[in-house]
């Protein structure tokens, strides 16, 4: 891994004072020219830095330093790269900014020098280095703790293996650029044989809300929920078909404690806030959902607070880049920050409305419409059909996001939010168990995968059917998990992102084509960063194909 683009790691000395630590041990300790500094190591500090890596850009919120060397928080944050790569390049969202980076990933046209493929690079191996200096430094300090920044590291290494495939490896902490490359095949491996290791020395699978101690930690549900993921694409990055254990990994979540949210009856509506102004689906993604119920489902939240913990690069990107001021009569946003970027592709409406008569409306029309709680969209003045991508009135708006609080209450800011992001929760395990089921029996579910499905749905206050096809359980991971960052891996896995079946499945301005076209298989990775190939001597001529 190339380093030297990670503030904080190169010299290992500036990584101490990211975390508050004085010094570390072995063989960075030296002698303070201060007579008054302390030499220890703060472990909590260096333990927490292992998690803000996903929140924050840096060590003084949105408005201060970013964590890697040249580059902002919105081009490195965590959730906004991941989000970029995963949404703006498939057939559920697209940004009309042109922002350097932007236009590549709204038309499939990204290449070695991608600014935000780079900065998203550097964010995952920054966490990477704060992790294996923790396991360095603290070894032994606390085992609990020591298991979930190995969770992370491995969590760090998925999206690696996930996005660019074959990449550099290293469990250890160093300055130099030369980390040797490891096949994606052996990166799952070692994913797979860590998780399996550490899963056991986690915290216990529990329900906290944001004020309960261990909210916001990494527990056993988190291990089985990645290896639950990591098995049901295991074909596509090994060569290997893994359905079995990916059901089993997903039931191991799905029978623990983070049961999906139900929210209430209220006035005979089921799944409602306790005011009945919101439904379940909704609280989800709320400014209040660290506190209203709905993180029983949450198994990994990034905490987000519009005082204590700002970002440009998590929740309030994802709400901002989505919304215009007139998409609520009552103003009811919870923030005043309206960037008018992001939207939806035709294609992510039709999974909601498959005859192409998604109505001019209010997101509550459009619910109402829809007869599902999660077609969650604004369509009043915009156009259905992306025919203008720097148009953001091309495209309907998506109100899924927003900082307001279910039951009352104001947010903590106007300008940053509350709304704490889902990293990872259990609808997902319910949607692998369902496909790995489909799976296993000739391409449809049995009656224990349809009722998976069918959980999510009654929970949208949608109608249910008895049993689903593949390509049903694919336009049912749309409906539920639009716009969390999972659209580019589900269509690479059915084959429909890029290679031989890639025309099989057409969105707007797919392949920078109007109505969209096919493209060739080796965009299914994106290119390693051209300055690591030219910095690290085991990377040279290791490109990925066609990059």
């Amino acid at each position: 891994m190339n380093s030297r683009y990670i503030k904080h790691i190169v010299p290992a000395a500036a990584l101490l004072l990211a975390v508050g630590l004085n010094s570390c041990t072995k063989d960075l300790d030296v002698t303070p020219i201060d007579p008054s500094t302390t030499m220890t190591v703060d472990e909590v500090g260096l333990y927490t830095k292992c998690y803000a890596n996903m929140a924050l850009a840096g060590n003084t919120g949105a408005e201060g330093d970013c964590d890697i060397d040249g580059l902002d928080g919105g081009t490195t944050g965590f959730v906004r790269q991941l989000w970029n790569a995963n949404e703006l390049t498939t057939d559920e969202a697209i940004c009309a900014w042109g922002d350097p980076g932007v236009p590549d990933f709204n038309f499939n046209q990204w290449d070695a020098k991608h600014p935000m493929l780079q900065g998203f690079y550097y964010r995952l191996y920054g966490g990477i280095n704060f992790c294996n200096h923790y396991l360095d430094a603290c070894k032994g300090v606390d085992g609990t703790r020591e298991a979930e920044v190995r969770f992370l590291r491995a969590l760090y290494y998925y999206h690696l293996m996930d996005c660019y495939g074959n990449v550099p490896f290293s469990t250890v902490v160093s300055t130099e650029s030369s980390s040797p490359l490891e096949s994606r095949t052996a990166l799952f491996n070692w994913i797979e044989s860590e998780l399996k290791e550490v899963v056991g020395s986690m915290l216990a699978p529990a329900v906290r809300k944001s004020s309960d101690n261990g909210y916001g930690r990494a527990d056993q549900d988190a291990a089985n929920l990645l290896l639950a993921r990591m098995y049901l694409n295991a074909q596509v990055y090994t060569g290997t078909a893994r359905w079995e254990d990916a059901k089993t990994y997903a039931e191991k979540v799905i029978n623990g404690p983070h049961k999906l949210w139900e929210g209430y009856t209220v006035d005979g509506k089921k799944h409602r806030s306790e005011n009945g102004k919101w439904s379940a689906y909704q609280m989800l993604f709320m400014g209040d959902n660290g506190e209203n119920g709905s993180s029983q489902e949450a198994i990994l939240p990034l905490y987000q607070d519009g005082i204590t913990t700002t970002s440009w690069g998590t929740t309030l990107f994802l709400m901002a880049s989505t919304w215009k001021a007139d998409m609520d009569t009552n103003k009811d946003y919870g923030t005043d920050q309206f960037w008018a970027g992001n939207r939806a592709r035709s294609q992510l409406l039709a999974k909601f409305f498959p005859n192409n008569n998604a109505p001019d409306s209010t997101i509550a029309g459009m619910v109402l419409t829809a007869g599902d709680d999660r077609a969650l969209f604004f369509g009043k003045g915009r156009e259905l059909v992306v025919k203008t991508p720097t148009e953001y009135t091309s495209g309907y708006a998506v109100g899924k996001y927003r900082n307001t609080y279910s039951n009352g209450g104001n947010p903590h800011n106007s300008k940053f939010v509350d709304t704490d992001y889902f990293l990872m929760r259990s609808a997902e395990a319910y949607l692998i168990a369902a496909e790995a089921d489909a799976r296993l029996n000739n391409g449809t579910t049995s009656t224990v995968g349809t009722g998976y499905i069918n959980a999510l749905r009654e929970r949208a206050n949608t109608n249910t059917i008895s049993q689903y096809s593949l390509n049903q359980i694919l336009d049912e991971r749309a409906r539920e998990l639009y716009h969390e960052g999972f659209r580019r891996t589900d269509l690479i896995r059915y084959g429909y992102f890029g290679g031989p079946n890639s025309s099989q499945y057409l969105w707007d301005w797919k392949g920078g084509s109007e109505k969209g076209v096919g493209f060739a298989a080796y965009r299914n990775l994106f290119a390693i960063p051209a300055k690591d190939i030219n910095a690290n001597p085991n990377l040279k001529d290791k490109q990925n194909t066609g990059y």
